[in-house]
């Protein structure tokens, strides 16, 4: 448990994880310390240091019916976990690094077409303090491709309105600057001004700095940001469920959909590496399609030799149908 402890502050003081991220992680591990007890394979953690018992653990897992993601998941974190106690001279071997993660086949993500989004964004009143709050909250996840933990982590003093940027904090302590639109930027002073005051108002401590304040005067929360989308797509007529994260993906697709390079859009998502950003490169047919036909001369003109002939069937077709009508008309 002394080294579990000692990890988790690492986590969350040098690493800077968020907390639930951290809870994932101490979850993952005391898994395995329990599999060793269950199991007496081992005293404790520090105490496996046979390559046999990862092995054993990735089998026991498979039998217990996880999923490949989950068993990968657990992996990594054992894996930081062990390399961790090596640098701090605690063990003297990584029983997981030699373990291969099992295979997971990408899936694409589930991405909100443009109606989808118009309708969320109408379906919002903004005559209220709530209602504007969630007009705020939507346009920043939408239009700056903002995690959950990110987005209820602003603070005033991270808008900078004069200039149209805001700075977030995003994982591992990576700082970075995303543009504002014009619009968002006449939300957010509205917002400022008058919603974010009354707001303030139903709560006890008039000096919070978070940006985003929730029904009872105090700062939003990840679950409270959830139950907001909830109440938006129930109100705007859909039935798809959703979640912060769906906005994310709108915000990378949408950029990229209309020309935007690939490094921008990995800036502005706060990616460490270009490969996670690439799973976005995926449009749909229809855009891959219309690209095609609008950008290359040889495809327009086969593509106009097609509609010309599709159109002279139609025409002939068309004055064939009339004059056998005129026939049974006559007779």
């Amino acid at each position: 448990m002394d080294a579990i402890l000692l990890y988790q502050d690492y986590l969350l003081v040098e690493k800077n994880y968020s907390i639930e991220t951290v809870k994932s992680y101490i979850n993952d591990i005391k898994g395995f310390a329990n599999f060793l007890e269950t199991e007496e394979l081992a005293r404790d953690l520090l105490d496996a240091r046979r390559e046999r018992l990862a092995r054993n653990y990735v089998s026991y897992m498979d039998n217990q019916g996880f999923t490949q993601k989950s068993i990968a998941r657990k992996l990594s974190a054992l894996k930081g976990f062990y390399a961790f106690l090596m640098d701090r001279d605690l063990i003297d071997i990584n029983i997981f690094q030699a373990i291969k993660s099992p295979k997971i086949p990408k899936k694409l993500p589930h991405i909100l077409d443009d109606e989808a989004i118009n309708y969320m964004f109408k379906s919002i009143d903004t005559s209220t303090p709530l209602g504007y709050r969630n007009l705020v909250i939507l346009d920043l996840l939408y239009s700056c491709g903002l995690r959950a933990s990110e987005l209820i982590n602003l603070e005033i003093k991270d808008i900078y309105l004069s200039s149209g940027q805001i700075l977030i904090h995003g994982k591992g302590s990576k700082d970075r600057y995303v543009p504002l639109h014009d619009k968002l930027i006449a939300e957010l002073k509205h917002y400022l001004s008058y919603t974010r005051v009354s707001l303030l108002a139903k709560g006890e401590n008039t000096n919070e700095l978070a940006l985003l304040i929730n029904y009872k005067g105090g700062k939003l929360t990840v679950r409270g940001l959830r139950e907001i989308l909830v109440k938006i797509i129930h109100d705007s007529g859909e039935t798809f469920k959703i979640h912060p994260h769906m906005l994310r993906h709108a915000f990378a697709t949408t950029l990229l959909n209309h020309g935007a390079d690939l490094r921008v859009v990995q800036e502005l998502l706060g990616h460490s590496h270009l490969k996670s950003t690439q799973v976005y490169t995926h449009v749909s047919k229809e855009i891959i399609k219309e690209k095609y036909k609008t950008t290359h001369p040889r495809m327009m003109n086969n593509e106009k030799d097609k509609w010309n002939d599709y159109w002279g069937r139609y025409r002939k077709s068309s004055n064939s149908k009339t004059k056998n009508n005129r026939s049974r008309h006559h007779d």
